[in-house]
C-alpha cells in the first residue's frame, strides 16, 4: 500500500501539528526522524524522502511529503506572507507596557501591547518572534498565550517579552 499524498490534502495538511511525526528515509536506507532544515535540504537534493505519520481517530496514516515547498513554508524554512501575515521587512512597531498583568516586577518577562504600524499582521507568532529578534533583539515568549484585538485604529497584540531584551 502506498502512502497518501500530503500535497493532495493541500494547505489543510497539519505540517506543524504537535502530533505529526516526521520520518526521513535516506538514500542508503537509514531511517531517522525530525523536521529540521537539514532534512528538508536533503529531500530537495534527492538524498532522502520525507514522510509524516498523522494520527487519526482510530489509526495513524502515513503520508509522503510530496510538496516540499509547502512543507518549507509551514516550517518557516521559506517565508510565506499569506501564512504568517508578515512581510519580509523591518517592522515599524509601537508598544506599551500592559497594565495590571505583571505583579512581580522581578519577573524576567513583561506583558506588552504592540501595534504594527507597517501594516503587517501577526498570524504566526514564531515567525514574528524570529523577525523581531533579528531586527530589534527582542525575546518574545512563544510558548505562552498571546492574543489580538481590533479597533478602528488597527489591531493590537498582547505579547510577553523578556524585559532585558526591551532594555528595561
Amino acid at each position: 500500500m502506498e502512502p497518501r499524498s500530503a500535497a493532495a490534502v493541500g494547505r489543510d495538511f497539519p505540517y506543524t501539528a504537535r502530533t505529526t511525526c516526521y520520518i526521513e528515509v535516506h538514500e542508503d536506507g537509514r531511517v531517522t526522524h525530525g523536521d529540521d532544515r537539514a532534512a528538508y535540504e536533503r529531500a530537495v537534493a534527492g538524498k532522502s524522502r520525507l514522510f509524516a505519520v498523522w494520527p487519526g481517530e482510530w489509526s495513524s496514516h502515513l503520508f509522503v511529503i510530496d510538496d516540499l515547498d509547502e512543507y518549507a513554508k509551514a516550517h518557516g524554512i521559506k517565508h510565506d506572507q499569506n501564512r504568517t501575515g508578515l512581510e519580509e521587512h523591518v517592522h515599524d512597531v509601537e508598544w506599551t507596557e500592559a497594565t495590571g498583568r505583571d505583579l512581580n516586577p522581578r519577573s524576567p518577562y513583561i506583558s506588552i501591547r504592540l501595534n504594527l504600524t507597517c501594516g503587517c499582521e501577526i498570524r504566526d507568532l514564531s515567525t514574528f518572534a524570529s523577525q523581531i529578534r533579528e531586527q530589534q533583539g527582542w525575546a518574545i515568549a512563544t510558548s505562552v498565550g498571546w492574543g489580538s484585538s481590533s479597533s478602528p485604529e488597527g489591531t493590537s497584540y498582547s505579547l510577553r517579552v523578556r524585559r532585558k531584551s526591551l532594555g528595561i
